[in-house]
């Protein structure tokens, strides 16, 4: 079992740096703000499959079939525009077929991952949401309890990987296609504050980041290699890595390039330069 939960007083690895990740606390604390001026924007709005009655909203409101079952969601066009992949997609209905634009279909989207992306667009964030300790001065998630030995919410069964994965992974993924870039940065930032994670699950994650992320979107990848070379006593006794290792994939190949660059830093960190008198 491994925490994914970083110290706040601990340094960023030399990993960390080379890759432009930083401490989860500090992040938090940061994205957190920008959170809260949404949510107060937000803060009487509702996300149930529909947006109350008598809102304030003028738009129209879109519906969205989601998943292999069509389950069906509404939002308002102006909150659901926001991304960019959405406001093509009412676009494209709209020239396609007039009579039928306020439909949109996604059938390969999970409906739990569509409703964490309702709740972000209405609310600003989505469950468990981020808090602020003001004793410690803190954001941490409202939800500290644990199920099953790790922090409650915070993995999703996915059908078609026949596992669980952890949600901000896949909530962040999403957010790349819909080009939602504050929530990538919120999903991230979220994962690091859970605790009690498995190892088979940390590295099913990690795999489906691989797989739904393109090359240049670097920043949820590193997060998982620098995950691993941090806590590499704990995989290293597991067998899930074992198995996963003689697999191989590009994950692997990048956590030894990183390995070997975290070598390199701490080499040249221990290495004192010569005075010359």
């Amino acid at each position: 079992m491994l925490a994914t939960r970083r110290n706040p007083q601990s340094r960023s690895d030399s990993f960390s740096s080379r890759y432009g990740t930083s401490k989860a606390t500090s992040r938090s604390r940061r994205f957190a703000r920008d959170t809260s001026v949404v949510s107060k924007r937000f803060e009487r709005r509702q996300v149930p499959d529909s947006p109350p009655d008598g809102s304030s909203l003028s738009s129209s409101v879109i519906t969205i079939s989601v998943g292999p079952d069509k389950r069906l969601f509404a939002a308002h066009k102006e909150i659901l525009c926001v991304s960019p992949f959405f406001a093509t997609a009412c676009s494209r209905a709209q020239s396609l077929d007039p009579s039928n634009s306020q439909r949109i279909t996604l059938p390969e989207e999970q409906p739990e991952v569509f409703s964490c992306i309702l709740e972000y667009l209405y609310r600003g964030d989505y469950y468990p949401r981020l808090t602020h300790n003001e004793r410690r001065e803190t954001w941490e998630l409202e939800t500290p309890t644990l199920k099953n030995g790790q922090s409650d919410g915070a993995t999703i069964f996915h059908p078609a990987a026949g596992v669980e994965i952890l949600k901000d992974t896949i909530v962040y993924c999403a957010a790349n296609k819909y080009g939602l870039e504050h929530l990538k940065r919120l999903s991230l930032v979220k994962q690091g504050l859970h605790t009690g994670i498995q190892c088979s699950t940390i590295l099913a994650s990690a795999r489906y980041a691989y797989a739904n992320t393109p090359d240049h979107e670097s920043k949820l990848r590193a997060h998982y290699l620098a995950l691993i070379i941090r806590s590499r006593s704990t995989f290293k006794r597991s067998g899930t890595m074992q198995m996963e290792m003689e697999k191989g994939g590009k994950l692997f190949f990048d956590l030894f390039v990183a390995m070997c660059n975290h070598m390199d830093d701490l080499a040249m960190s221990n290495t004192k330069p010569l005075l010359v008198e």
